[in-house]
C-alpha cells in the first residue's frame, strides 16, 4: 500500500498557497497555479507544511489522497523551479527554428509544421535538432512535449522521428533479402 499522501510537503520561502473551500491556490516566483479538491480530501497547512489528509478509508478515497498530495507537490515545485522536457529530432534535414509565438519544425513532411507556444509554455531551439518545453505546469509541459512528438514519432526502421532525449527506440530488421544481398530474398 502506497504512503505518498502522508508525507508532508515542504514550503519553501517565497511560497504561498491559499485555500478557499474547494480550490487550492499556490503562487511562487515563477507563477501561480491553483487546484480544485475533491470533497473527500482535505488539505490543511501546519507550520510550514502542506498536509493531505482523508475522511473515508475507501478505495476511491485512498486514491484520491495521493494523487491529490503528488498533484500538489508538483505544483510547489512548478512555481519555485519550474518543469522542462526536451526532445530531439533524428533524421536527415530534420530541423527546428524558433519564430515568435512558437516553433516551426521541418520533418520530412511535405510542409513545415508550425506549433504555437500555448499560454504558460515556453519552447527553447538549441542547435537545429534539439527542443526544451519548459513551463510551471508539469501536466502541460508533458502534453505539449507529447504533441510535440505526436507530430513525427519515430520508427522502427531507421529510428527517423521527434524523440525524448534519452528515449531508446528498438529497431526492427529490415526484409531478409534486403539484409542478405539477394533480390529474391532467400540466400541459394
Amino acid at each position: 500500500m502506497s504512503r505518498i499522501g502522508y508525507q508532508p510537503i515542504n514550503l519553501p520561502t517565497g511560497v504561498e498557497v491559499t485555500i478557499d473551500h474547494s480550490t487550492v491556490v499556490i503562487s511562487g516566483p515563477k507563477g501561480k497555479l491553483s487546484l480544485s479538491i475533491q470533497p473527500l480530501i482535505k488539505v490543511e497547512i501546519v507550520g510550514g507544511k502542506i498536509l493531505v489528509k482523508r475522511a473515508k478509508e475507501d478505495k476511491q478515497s485512498k486514491s484520491l489522497h495521493g494523487l491529490t498530495r503528488a498533484l500538489l507537490n508538483n505544483m510547489v515545485v512548478g512555481v519555485t523551479e519550474g518543469w522542462k522536457k526536451d526532445l530531439e529530432l533524428v533524421g536527415i534535414g530534420y530541423r527546428a527554428a524558433a519564430t515568435e509565438d512558437g516553433i516551426t519544425l521541418n520533418v520530412g513532411l511535405s510542409h513545415p509544421v508550425n506549433v504555437k507556444a500555448p499560454e504558460g509554455i515556453t519552447f527553447a531551439v538549441l542547435e537545429n535538432t534539439k527542443i526544451s518545453v519548459s513551463g510551471i505546469d508539469r501536466n502541460l509541459v508533458g502534453q505539449v512535449a507529447a504533441n510535440l512528438r505526436a507530430i513525427k514519432p519515430p520508427e522502427v526502421y531507421k529510428g527517423k522521428g521527434i524523440r525524448y532525449v534519452g528515449e531508446y527506440v528498438r529497431k526492427k530488421p529490415g526484409k531478409a533479402g534486403k539484409a542478405l544481398g539477394v533480390a529474391g530474398g532467400s540466400a541459394k
